[in-house]
């Protein structure tokens, strides 16, 4: 019972960790994630939705996946669009590169993106669960003492259950003594 007591917290603290880490190169079991900012992909996914990429080459992408990469060398931002062209042997230079287009956007985006600034492939997405990581990001000081209140709170409830059940076989128990003096 410690066992699954000392797992479940720090399976509890590694998420924590993870979710209030702002590094744009962490992932898990080769996964990312990323909360949507903009609506840029609606229907497929919204603002507070997240997805969930899986870190790959640019070999395996085709037109009509969709992608997360860095727009530019100069920012920590991330795009997540569909291919709508895939450019291999960009001008001769050996490199490939992408045309990409948020699915609500009428025209293609203006900039081609080469192969290593994609991130991946995204595999999945969680609606809206985007908004409950970046609250735990932004106010990870509110999170804490909440859940050490909760774990406070089920400790308690577990010992009123057993205390009130403690009460009802003492009653039983009195209650058979009782009809058993009555009987003799």
């Amino acid at each position: 019972m410690v066992f699954i007591y000392c797992l479940s917290i720090f399976i509890v603290i590694a998420a924590v960790l993870f979710a209030a880490s702002k590094s744009p190169n962490k992932s898990m079991f080769g996964f990312r994630y990323y909360t949507v900012l903009t609506d840029s992909m609606v229907p497929e996914f919204s603002s507070g939705d997240m997805v969930f990429v899986k870190v790959s080459d640019a070999k395996g992408i085709k037109t009509g996946d969709i992608i997360t990469f860095n727009p530019s060398s100069g920012s920590d931002a991330y795009l997540t669009h569909r291919v709508t062209e895939k450019i291999t042997n960009y001008q001769g230079t050996g490199v490939t590169c992408f045309r990409t287009k948020g699915d609500a956007n009428n025209a293609d985006d203006s900039f081609l993106i080469d192969e290593d600034r994609v991130i991946g492939k995204v595999q999945f997405h969680v609606p809206k669960l985007g908004v409950i990581v970046r609250f735990v990001q932004l106010r990870w000081y509110f999170i804490l003492p909440l859940i050490a209140l909760l774990f406070v709170f089920f400790r308690m409830m577990k010992y009123y259950f057993e205390l009130k059940s403690k009460d009802i076989d003492n009653q039983k128990n009195n209650n058979a003594a009782t009809e058993l003096e009555t009987e003799n």
